[in-house]
């Protein structure tokens, strides 16, 4: 997966099941590439399974760490039908 400013904007829930899908699909391992300052070449977006973008906006590397780890706990607890995530 790679988290690029032209990857699809998921909402929490969607980036869940995605997850979910993919542990039912036996996936055990899920890899993440995030873009440097001069982003993902066209080989890079092109081998990864599904692309995601946090917003429109340009994020700091380390920033787009911190909101990945947030959302990869968000799922977590989504999957998990714990109260954590508020939908609305």
């Amino acid at each position: 997966m790679t988290l690029d400013e032209t990857g699809k904007q998921l909402g929490s829930v969607q980036f869940a099941r995605q997850i979910g899908d993919w542990q039912d699909q036996g996936i055990r391992e899920i890899r993440f590439l995030i873009g440097a300052a001069d982003g993902l070449t066209a080989e890079e977006r092109a081998s990864a399974d599904l692309s995601i973008a946090f917003g429109k906006a340009t994020w700091p590397h380390l920033m787009a760490r911190a909101m990945l780890a947030e959302q990869l706990w968000r799922a977590s607890s989504i999957l998990a039908n714990h109260p954590y995530h508020r939908e609305g």
